[in-house]
C-alpha cells in the first residue's frame, strides 16, 4: 500500500492565492500584509503562496513577536501588540469563532484550500489558495493500481479540497484534516492490518509517518526533515519516479533470489562432487581445474544476471 501526502506530493506544491473574503473593517491589503507577515515564518508551501502575493503587491510586512506554529492547525503571533491567528477551520473553532463553514464548503468543493485570519475576538478574512495537480500524478496512481497497489491520501488539508484532488488523480481512500500524530497512527494501523506501507510526503508534518513506514519516500522539493526521515528521495519531486522505484526494487529482489538459487545449486552439486562423495558409487571425481572453472563461472553468472538490470526499461 502506498500512502501519499497531498500538497507538494500529488500537487505541485506551488499554490497561488486566488481570492480574499474580507470580514473586517480593514482593507484587503492590510489583512493580507498581516497574514503574510505571520506566514513568512512558516515552512508550509501554502505560506509561500501568501508571502509571494505580498511581494507581488509590494506590501509592507510587519515584525512578528512570540511566533508559534500550532501543530496541524496554523500559526500565531503578535503584530503591533495584537495577537493574530492564521490557519484552518479547526483552529477557528478552538478559538470559538464562526469560520463561515457554508462558504468554505462551497469553495473547497472546487479544490481550493482555505486559510483563515483572526484575532481572539473576531474573524478577519478568508484567503483561498489553489494548488494545481502535478501532470504526472494521475498516470502514477494508475500505474500503481496496475501493479495491484492501493493508494491512500493522508493530508491535514480540508476534506472537501482533499477529495476534489483525489477525484482528479484516482486515489482509493482519503483521510483528511489529520494531525501529524494522526498520520503516524494511520501508518501503524495499516501495518497492524498486515500491509507493507510506503509513505510519500514532503513536509515537516510528514516526518513521523515517513520514519514509521516500511519505506519512507520524500520529495527532493520538500523540507530537510522529511528528506532526513525518508529512505528514498525522489528528484525534482516527480511522483512518477515512485512507480519506477517500486519496479526497480521488484526487479532487484527478483535478481537477488535468482542469484541465491544458482549459488546454492552450484554448492549443493559441486561440494559433494569435489569431496569425492560419489566416487565409491559412480567413480566420479572433480578435477581441480574444472572446479576452478565452475567457481569462476558461478561468479560470472551471478554478476551477469545482476547486470541484466541495466537493460530493463522502467
Amino acid at each position: 500500500m502506498v500512502v501519499v501526502d497531498k500538497t507538494g506530493t500529488l500537487t505541485r506544491g506551488k499554490p497561488e492565492l486566488i481570492s480574499i473574503r474580507n470580514f473586517s473593517d480593514k482593507s484587503d491589503q492590510d489583512i493580507a500584509a498581516v497574514l503574510s507577515s505571520l506566514e513568512k515564518k512558516s515552512e508550509h508551501p501554502i505560506a509561500g503562496a501568501l508571502v509571494a502575493y505580498a511581494e507581488d503587491k509590494a506590501l509592507t510586512l510587519h515584525e512578528v513577536k512570540d511566533f508559534e506554529a500550532i501543530k496541524g492547525q496554523g500559526v500565531r503571533g503578535k503584530i503591533l501588540g495584537i495577537e493574530y491567528f492564521a490557519g484552518n477551520v479547526r483552529l477557528m473553532k478552538e478559538l470559538r469563532l464562526n469560520p463561515e463553514e457554508a462558504l468554505i464548503a462551497k469553495e473547497t468543493a472546487e479544490g481550493k484550500t482555505p486559510v483563515l485570519l483572526s484575532t481572539k475576538e473576531e474573524l478577519l478574512g478568508l484567503f483561498l489558495v489553489s494548488d494545481a495537480v502535478k501532470p504526472e500524478a494521475k498516470e502514477a496512481v494508475a500505474a500503481l493500481h496496475k501493479m495491484g497497489i492501493k493508494v491512500v491520501m493522508l493530508t491535514g488539508d480540508d476534506e472537501n479540497a482533499a477529495r476534489y484532488i483525489a477525484s482528479l488523480v484516482g486515489v482509493d481512500e482519503v483521510v483528511a484534516q489529520v494531525m501529524p500524530e494522526d498520520k503516524l497512527n494511520k501508518i501503524k494501523a495499516l501495518q497492524a492490518e498486515g500491509h507493507v506501507v510506503a509513505m510519500a510526503g514532503d513536509g515537516v508534518n510528514d516526518a513521523p509517518a515517513l520514519a514509521q513506514a516500511d519505506v519512507g519516500i520524500a520529495m527532493a522539493t520538500g523540507t530537510d526533515v522529511a528528506i532526513e526521515s525518508a529512505g528514498i528521495t525522489l528528484l525534482h519531486g516527480d511522483i512518477s519516479k515512485l512507480v519506477k522505484a517500486i519496479r526497480l526494487s521488484k526487479m532487484t529482489m527478483r535478481g537477488i533470489r535468482q542469484n541465491l538459487f544458482w549459488a546454492f545449486i552450484y554448492n549443493i552439486v559441486g561440494i559433494p562432487l569435489a569431496a569425492g562423495l560419489f566416487y565409491p558409487i559412480f567413480g566420479w571425481l572433480l578435477n581441480p581445474i574444472f572446479a576452478g572453472m565452475a567457481m569462476a563461472f558461478s561468479s560470472v553468472s551471478v554478476v551477469g544476471n545482476s547486470l541484466r538490470l541495466k537493460t530493463k526499461t522502467l
